[in-house]
């Protein structure tokens, strides 16, 4: 398969402002929350970045969208370098690549139709040779909503309703990735699963990739063909879905999915938990910045930063110890 979306290296600062004393002596401080991330997203691939609040991966697919700005690294959609790229330039791109964000009534104007946002792309791309209602019914079929819901107003439909309106606005420009923030959050269970179906048909029928951000794994399981696990804004492990699911290789990703309700009833896998909160992005630990939660921790792991190891069969993952605690996991 051919790579669509190639992020290599890639760091995301901000400048936050500190105590009285910091803004009497204009003191700027920066913190990472994106710190030096690797991932590749090929053509018509379901891709799944999975990690607590705070973790970085919104602000890692801002930093994609030009949302936000990449300090550091490169990210490349069809080879072409994003990273600093002028506004004019992005605009054209933001045709192929499109988000469907968290909150969908949230990210509908109240006072303009339903029909009327759905179509509201083609104007701002200036593509003034459209049908725009024949355009508006197309969509809403596209989504699985009758073509009655272009003269419907936001308040008018119910959260699944409101995401699918999303995900047809989104698709007005036939774009080539889509970037889906939290898909089902807030969705009845039922709903999730029509929600999560729905994406799969139009992944098969327009050949999209899709690149969801999320902390349910049950949704990543669902649909995603690779998933990346973050935590403070790094990947410390990245692989084929089920090979992740089956076999972890970092005892973060372990430890989430031993949080996570198990659908089979066979399946053994050992159940530990992870004590206390993640540190702060502000203060970071040395060494590896997981080892005060790990309890398969070792000495060297407070003060020597883990590796980002490649494994030949397409897995990754950053950890000092990844045999040692398999093998107690044996046990």
């Amino acid at each position: 398969m051919t790579a669509l979306l190639e992020i290599e290296d890639v760091v995301v600062r901000f400048t936050v402002r500190g105590g009285f004393l910091d803004t009497f002596t204009g003191k700027k401080n920066e913190i990472e929350a994106v710190s030096g991330v690797d991932l590749v997203i090929e053509e018509g691939q379901t891709y799944g970045i999975v990690g607590e609040s705070g973790s970085g991966k919104t602000t890692l697919a801002h930093a994609v969208t030009g949302l936000h700005h990449a300090s550091e690294g490169s990210i490349r959609y069809r080879g072409q370098e994003l990273r600093g790229l002028p506004e004019n330039q992005f605009r054209r791109l933001r045709r192929e690549i499109v988000v469907i964000f968290q909150d969908p009534i949230g990210s509908l104007s109240p006072r303009l139709t339903i029909g009327a946002q759905l179509t509201e792309p083609f104007k701002i791309q200036g593509l003034k040779d459209k049908d725009l209602n024949a355009e508006a019914k197309r969509l809403l079929s596209m989504v699985g909503l009758p073509a009655d819901f272009a003269g419907r107003y936001p308040y008018q439909l119910s959260g699944g309703q409101a995401r699918r309106v999303g995900v047809a606005r989104a698709l007005a420009l036939d774009p080539k990735l889509l970037i889906a923030d939290e898909p089902t959050a807030g969705l009845d269970v039922s709903i999730q699963g029509e929600m999560l179906n729905l994406l799969a048909r139009l992944q098969d029928e327009l050949g999209l990739a899709i690149m969801i951000i999320t902390h349910n794994l049950n949704v990543v399981r669902h649909i995603t063909d690779r998933v990346g696990i973050m935590y403070l804004g790094k990947l410390v492990e990245e692989g084929p879905t089920e090979e992740v699911f089956s076999a972890p290789k970092h005892p973060y990703t372990l430890a989430l999915l031993a949080a996570n309700p198990e659908p089979d009833p066979d399946a053994q896998l050992m159940r530990i938990e992870l004590q206390g909160e993640p540190p702060s992005i502000l203060n970071r630990l040395p060494g590896c910045e997981f080892h005060n939660r790990c309890p398969f921790v070792q000495p060297s792991c407070s003060s020597q930063v883990p590796k980002w190891v490649i494994e030949p069969e397409g897995r990754s993952h950053r950890c000092h110890f990844q045999e040692i605690w398999k093998e107690r996991t044996a046990e």
